[in-house]
């Protein structure tokens, strides 16, 4: 039996039914695990720009 609200069509947040407690602690975590990623890479390429553009080499 589905009920109105169940399915998700989107994934977007504005989309999702967040007051059903599955659907909030999945997508939650999934945003949270996909934030961390982002700002993890962003902080690479950033890191790797700054060192590239000054000529500096960090042998580590």
């Amino acid at each position: 039996m589905i009920r109105y609200g169940e399915t998700i069509h989107s994934m977007l947040p504005q989309d999702i039914p967040w007051f059903l407690p599955d659907h909030a602690i999945f997508f939650g975590v999934l945003y949270a695990v996909l934030g961390v990623l982002g700002l993890g890479l962003t902080y690479v390429v950033v890191k790797s720009v700054r060192q590239t553009s000054c000529g500096c080499s960090d042998k580590h």
